[in-house]
């Protein structure tokens, strides 16, 4: 077996845990779910202390997991795996390394504030009750080892997400959900054409049988390059609806715009990161020359998004909607760290994930709190805001920097990352990529300036400040924007020998290799939870 390979099968060192609890971290928000949504509507105020209570629990358990996870190992630690349809080799299997770790520690951490943070219109239980689905179908995609498990899950999330928008979302709620529902249904629709011909292809050309095991899927000999790079095109097409990439991105504004302020921190927060988790998990790992050979298409695809992204966020008169053409520059780094193919890139392109995640969802809720209170987002209505409200202008400050990449917040360590780990191989698209951080400033700190400079006349004057509770809120997001821009070290060290272990793959199958990746570790024998 090839050492990438080996280092990332070797027996999960599960550091004295005595539970499955991958499987409690994925379940726990889906049976939270099924408890409130049978509890009476009359009582509704217990129905937000179990539907909160849920995901905070989840939360906790996101933490430890964090907590107990061994470093110096690309090993999947904690595995659960359990034969499902045996005929079909489909099995329960998860597992979590340092690429979905903290992705799924930010789905933990995201969920509750944005089921706590925002004022919720309309049925507040059921919308509870499918924000615990969803964040059941997130997580669950993160931890799955087996292909057919995590299209289960990947598919899954559509569903709340559809009910989200169109049932608490805004005047074209309709519109933006069936677009939102279509957009990403076809490309997972091409994605399971591409991935049973994937397991059909492996079974003839090994024969053995049927098996959906993403580790079983890159033993063995290879399927032909013909097929491989279709199959591999399957899966940009569906990763790279949900990224979105340009120019399958359109879906994504209206969404944004359309959808209530949890919804939107969700969106951009955690249902994005799918795609290029996706693209990294899937796409170069189980496809490592087509990636290889097929990286400049995807790195002009990131390019095109960050500078596009970024003109286009300039021009916008919504303050919304300029958010959400800031994920399609910001997601485009992401994608360009990961098919920048060195350390570095993809080590930011993870990091960066996270931290997207934090200061997108951070000024979606700063962008909601304006709109409760002045139920406008047109910045050309929006002025002086600072001098009515100056802890929301001084919050929105700090995570408008964050989202810049200003030294000291979290943004720059991901963005720096990528942009170094890209020039290394691909010098040009780097310097074109840069343009992005310049052209961040240009429209956010102009947006600021309209928004919150000047006197306040009208409405703008009488609005109120953000409330003790929404400060609370906001709290631990600014903690965690800080302490990843002073110290990532904690977040690094755990990510590297997993993003290792993918770069020592894609050399042991293609031969193309960064000079300064070490082969990683494997994890010490231990024996995981698993039952067949």
């Amino acid at each position: 077996m090839a050492p990438g390979l080996a280092a990332a099968t070797a027996p999960s060192p599960a550091r004295g845990v005595g539970f499955p609890i991958l499987t409690v971290i994925t379940l726990l928000p889906a049976i939270t779910a099924v408890v409130a949504a049978l509890l009476p509507r009359r009582r509704i105020e217990f129905v937000r202390l179990v539907a909160v209570g849920g995901s905070l629990a989840t939360f906790v358990l996101t933490a430890f997991l964090t907590w107990r996870f061994a470093t110096g190992t690309a090993a999947f630690q904690f595995q659960s795996e359990h034969t499902w349809i045996q005929s079909f080799g489909i099995s329960w299997h998860l597992g979590v390394d340092g690429i979905s770790l903290f992705l799924v520690l930010l789905s933990g951490f995201l969920f509750p504030l944005a089921m706590i943070g925002p004022t919720i219109h309309g049925d507040s239980k059921a919308y509870w009750v499918w924000m615990l689905v969803l964040e059941t179908g997130c997580i669950g995609s993160f931890l799955s080892l087996d292909l057919f498990l995590f299209f289960l899950f990947f598919e899954f999330t559509l569903i709340p997400m559809y009910f989200i928008i169109a049932g608490w979302g805004y005047a074209n709620r309709a519109y933006a959900s069936m677009k939102f529902f279509l957009f990403t249904l076809t490309g997972s629709a091409v994605m399971l054409v591409g991935m049973l011909a994937l397991v059909i292809l492996h079974a003839k050309a090994n024969g053995g049988g049927l098996t959906f095991d993403l580790m079983a899927l890159t033993r063995g000999s290879p399927i032909s390059s013909t097929a491989a790079t279709l199959i591999f095109l399957s899966f940009v097409l569906a990763f790279g609806t949900k990224v979105p990439l340009v120019p399958i991105h359109t879906w994504l504004p209206d969404a944004h715009t359309e959808a209530p302020t949890g919804g939107s921190v969700i969106l951009a927060g955690i249902l994005l990161k799918l795609g290029t988790y996706g693209l990294l998990r899937f796409g170069v790992f189980l496809f490592p020359t087509q990636a290889r050979d097929l990286a400049p298409l995807l790195l002009v695809l990131a390019v095109v998004g960050i500078v596009y992204g970024a003109l286009v966020a300039t021009v916008q008169k919504d303050l919304k909607r300029l958010v959400a053409y800031s994920s399609v520059a910001h997601l485009g780094f992401i994608v360009l760290g990961l098919f920048a193919l060195t350390s570095q890139g993809l080590s930011g392109g993870v990091i960066q994930m996270v931290n997207h995640g934090l200061s997108t969802g951070a000024l979606f809720l700063l962008v909601g709190m304006i709109y409760e209170r002045r139920h406008t987002r047109q910045i050309a209505d929006l002025h002086g805001l600072q001098k009515v409200a100056p802890w929301l202008a001084t919050i929105f400050t700090v995570v408008m920097l964050s989202s810049i990449g200003v030294p000291g917040l979290n943004g720059f360590v991901g963005e720096f990352l990528v942009l170094i780990g890209t020039f290394i191989t691909h010098r040009w698209y780097a310097v074109v990529g840069a343009t992005g951080v310049i052209l961040a400033a240009l429209y956010l700190l102009w947006a600021y300036q309209r928004v919150f400079h000047g006197e306040p006349t009208g409405d703008n004057a009488a609005m109120g400040d953000i409330s003790w509770k929404e400060r609370w809120v906001m709290a631990p997001l600014l903690l965690v924007i800080v302490f990843l821009g002073v110290y990532p070290k904690p977040v690094l060290v755990r990510i590297q020998p997993s993003v290792d272990a993918v770069l020592v793959h894609v050399h042991d199958v293609t031969g193309y290799r960064q000079p300064d990746v070490a082969r990683p570790a494997a994890a010490p024998a231990s024996q995981p939870e698993t039952g067949k």
